[in-house]
């Protein structure tokens, strides 16, 4: 079954298609600057990238001009977009209403809509990716897949916050989490690894945007992002965990309006905001290997809060089975995975330094084998996941 993975954002578009039954990756790509200048990305295999800059005013001329690249002679991949079977949506935020994927109907849109002042960035460019979906190819199924959903099994004990608890019940006030197609597809590649379903894995998806999760038996019983995701680590350019007495304080000496302060502490925070250099890691390193001392400051900030997750979430779980390192820093910073893992070896966790340097594809083992808790580097493939939840809810159909 071929299957077209959206995950439409308030400017871009990012898209794969797959054949969910074999895992094969028949083209994929980018649309970025939707309603600038627009520029689109597009690769078929491994070999064949293409860029495209041309005027894409609105999202349902980005996805009208991904369907003709992938039918189109010279970059085609398909015939027609009738072998499209179904289209697979990533939804970042489900609430307590989804605890799983579902096929899109007019009430899941509905649901996804009253979800939107808590994901007000992300929710309304989602819902317009399917609806211009429903529109484009009326007769294809669309499923919803939700960040969310991974972390429906926490307990309550483990998602509440510390407030009178009607606010809970009343306003819905409580620790979500995100990443979780992420979450789901490394910690399962893990326990396939480990060959055992009683596991106690840890896992890091740590890029621009970043959260740590614990996995018991396959389950979430805790993540590090909140009721939003400026919670938990420090990331690209978000703070992280704050003092909530911060907030008003900012507000006061800053005169800025609650808005404003949202914007200051998820864009102009985090890594861009202490190195004062850039939100990209890469351009940190770099700077504090040529001696700038703030720079050294941020690494050393973002691999404390990591390792503070790390040692919590091992207390949490009475100790680690495995620590799974994945997406764009984790996947491929040495550096950082060698911070993270220093001084934990009284946690049985010991990092092989040969292994840690190289980089190759596929999943590997970064741990030395006297190490009681394994250490992998796991890529992640949050578009599989999307596409086999679609294949198992459309098959039928």
């Amino acid at each position: 079954m071929l299957v077209f993975v959206l995950n439409a954002g308030s400017s871009s578009l990012k898209y794969q298609l797959i054949n969910a039954k074999t895992a094969e990756l028949k083209a994929s790509g980018l649309v970025e600057r939707i309603g600038i200048d627009g520029i689109l990305k597009h690769e078929v295999g491994e070999n064949k990238k293409l860029t495209f800059e041309l005027p894409i005013p609105t999202h349902k001329e980005a996805i009208e001009l991904v369907l003709r690249i992938l039918t189109n002679d010279e970059t085609k991949v398909i015939d027609s977009i009738k072998e499209i079977q179904a289209i697979g949506h990533r939804i970042v935020h489900g609430g307590e209403f989804f605890k799983e994927s579902t096929i899109v109907t007019p009430d899941v849109i509905e649901k996804i809509e009253q979800l939107i002042p808590l994901a007000p960035l992300h929710n309304p460019a989602n819902i317009m990716g399917i609806k211009i979906c429903q529109e484009l190819m009326p007769k294809i199924p669309n499923v919803a897949v939700f960040d969310t959903a991974f972390h429906q099994t926490m307990p309550k004990e483990n998602f509440l916050y510390a407030v009178p608890y009607a606010d809970y019940t009343e306003h819905h006030l409580r620790k979500y989490g995100f990443h979780g197609t992420s979450h789901y597809y490394v910690s399962n590649e893990m326990v396939k690894i480990l060959n055992k379903k009683d596991s106690k894995i840890i896992v890091c998806h740590l890029g621009n945007g970043s959260s740590v999760c614990a996995v018991r038996d396959g389950k979430s019983i805790s993540t590090s992002m909140g009721l939003t995701p400026l919670e938990g680590l420090i990331m690209g350019t978000r703070a992280g965990d704050i003092d909530a007495g911060v907030i008003p304080y900012l507000m006061e000496k800053k005169n800025l309006t609650s808005n404003q302060i949202l914007d200051y502490l998820n864009k102009k925070s985090g890594i861009l905001g202490v190195s004062g250099i850039s939100s990209d890691l890469r351009e940190v390193i770099k700077a504090s290997k040529d001696g700038d001392i703030r720079s050294k400051i941020t690494i050393e900030m973002l691999c404390n809060r990591i390792k503070k997750y790390l040692c919590s979430y091992a207390g949490l779980m009475g100790g680690v089975d495995a620590i799974c390192f994945t997406a764009g820093i984790g996947e491929n910073s040495d550096l950082i995975r060698e911070k993270v893992c220093n001084g934990l070896e009284f946690m049985g966790i010991e990092l092989d330094a040969d292994k840690n340097k190289i980089r190759e594809k596929g999943n590997r083992e970064i741990s030395k084998k006297s190490s009681r808790t394994k250490i992998y580097v796991i890529p992640t493939n949050e578009e599989l996941v999307i596409a086999k939840d679609t294949y198992a809810l459309t098959k039928t159909k």
